[in-house]
């Protein structure tokens, strides 16, 4: 009878750790599944991504303290408005919320150099509708902000400041910024320069029209290499460096043209070309000046005409923000 007790109560004990075990098991796969669910939920909110974000108005550079002004729009129309952008600094891994940017728009000042921004749009349950790819914010203050590189740019430096330039500072697709006069695109720069300046804006107009009008509308310069697009014709040639030369205006300040000599090349080609830049050392070059002709002389007696060049790549809104600033 004893034994058939201990039986009975060890068989007991052991229905009694199964079903413990069991209880286990099944709460250790609970946990497990609620686990999978909370690490799944981003990419859930990735898979909930059915829209597409574009972010226009991104300049070709900025200098420091100009607006970046960017706006986003969406592929379809929705009438989702939930926008959070964010931002990454150079050596971030992480994105950050940028503070008070909660529309289509940003608008923020230029401080950081290779800012990367992006925006993304969730729907009403806070799921990511759609994130735009990332763009970066380019600086580049050319002369920089202090009061040295100012004075350099106003034209104002000792001639132990200059420096031999190669002509890999001007490498580069270059358009001419006439056509842009000519449309009425930079009607714009001649109105804020008439607000600080000393003559209208029709004369400042004038005045420029006379300094950028060129039949050269673009310029391809690579590796001492030149081309010039004259009228649906291209000429090209080998330059190599012939100096520079300071001239001083009537103003006072003074320029230095960088001067190169054709080595060989198409008969159309200059026999020099001369690069004025407010540039002094070597730096490669936003834009320029360019004289060219067969006297070189000759050439550092024109004043007046100054053909400009951008690069290739900036449009009506890119050149004017760059006018703008200086």
């Amino acid at each position: 009878m004893k034994k058939s007790f201990i039986l009975v109560s060890v068989l007991a004990l052991s229905t009694i750790l199964a079903a413990c075990q069991d209880s286990t098991e099944q709460t250790n796969n609970t946990g497990s599944n609620q686990e999978d669910t909370t690490n799944n939920s981003s990419d859930d909110a990735e898979a909930n991504e059915t829209g597409e974000i574009a972010i226009e108005g991104l300049g070709h550079h900025y200098h420091t303290g100009d607006t970046i002004e960017l706006t986003a729009s969406t592929s379809e129309n929705v009438d989702y408005d939930h926008w959070h952008w964010y931002t990454k600094e150079p050596g971030q891994t992480e994105w950050e919320v940028a503070s008070g940017q909660q529309s289509e728009t940003f608008s923020d000042e230029a401080a950081t150099d290779g800012l990367e921004i992006k925006a993304t749009l969730y729907d009403d349950d806070h799921n990511v509708y759609a994130e735009s790819e990332a763009v970066t914010i380019v600086i580049d203050d050319h002369h920089g902000h202090d009061e040295e590189s100012r004075q350099i740019y106003q034209g104002y430096f000792d001639d132990e400041q200059v420096q031999d330039r190669e002509l890999s500072d001007w490498d580069g697709d270059w358009q001419s910024v006439y056509p842009y006069l000519v449309s009425g695109d930079l009607d714009e720069v001649f109105e804020h320069k008439a607000e600080e300046g000393s003559m209208t804006a029709e004369e400042y107009k004038d005045y420029y029209t006379t300094g950028y009008e060129t039949d050269v509308e673009r310029i391809i310069i690579d590796n001492g290499h030149v081309t010039f697009f004259e009228n649906d014709e291209e000429y090209s040639g080998e330059y190599e460096y012939d100096g520079y030369e300071i001239l001083t205006y009537e103003k006072g300040n003074r320029g230095v043209r960088f001067v190169y000599e054709l080595a060989e090349g198409d008969d159309e080609m200059p026999q020099y070309i001369q690069f004025s830049d407010h540039i002094i050392f070597p730096t490669p070059s936003s834009h320029f000046h360019l004289y060219w002709g067969d006297d070189k002389e000759e050439l550092f007696e024109e004043v007046t005409h100054w053909p400009t060049y951008y690069p290739s790549e900036l449009d009506a809104d890119g050149i004017v923000r760059d006018q703008l600033a200086h």
